[in-house]
């Protein structure tokens, strides 16, 4: 067990920078903007920080895996992302990717000595 809870949380933290992408590309089949991205994901276990999402936004929209466009319907103007077609690829490689994965670790984790 580690005696460092700091220590503790960033291990943590580099076993959640694993799914990250994955995690915000299963969220993405609609249009959503960051904000209300951001909130889909904390509501369902995986809180981000903006300092994290925004920036990691633009990355899979720069390798083609996003497209967005600015909206301004009753509100401010927004940005909103989805998948492309070569992000709903690449998104069904990566959950097929991390069905293996959680197989083999849950195989690993159950053994016995």
């Amino acid at each position: 067990m580690v005696d460092d809870a700091a220590q503790l949380g960033r291990l943590e933290q580099d076993l959640r920078k694993g799914v990250l992408v994955l995690a915000v590309l299963s969220q993405l089949h609609a249009p959503q903007y960051g904000y209300s991205l951001r909130t889909a994901l904390a509501q369902r276990g995986m809180p981000l920080e903006e300092g994290t999402l925004y920036p990691l936004l633009r990355r899979l929209e720069s390798q083609g895996l996003l497209t967005s466009q600015w909206q301004a319907d009753d509100g401010p103007p927004r940005r909103y992302y989805q998948l492309s077609p070569l992000g709903a690829g690449v998104y069904q490689d990566l959950t097929s990717a991390w069905g293996s994965l959680t197989s083999a670790m849950t195989r690993l984790l159950t053994e016995e000595d």
